[in-house]
């Protein structure tokens, strides 16, 4: 895992903060909500993937 990894999650949360303000102060709170969770499968997808790299840098490790 490296530094733009981190910088892209901090984005996608920068994003989805700024989108969620402005769709809240428009009156739209169940589209901000959608856009919040949106945001949140999103990195959690990308983490998913991190994660399984990481599992398989393990099993390689020690010849599971």
């Amino acid at each position: 895992m490296d530094v733009n990894f981190i910088f892209r999650i901090a984005a996608i949360g920068i994003i989805v903060a700024v989108l969620n303000q402005l769709l809240v102060r428009s009156g739209r709170e169940e589209q901000a909500m959608m856009t919040t969770l949106a945001g949140l499968i999103v990195v959690l997808m990308m983490i998913i993937q991190q994660i399984d790299t990481l599992f398989q840098t393990i099993k390689t490790i020690f010849g599971l």
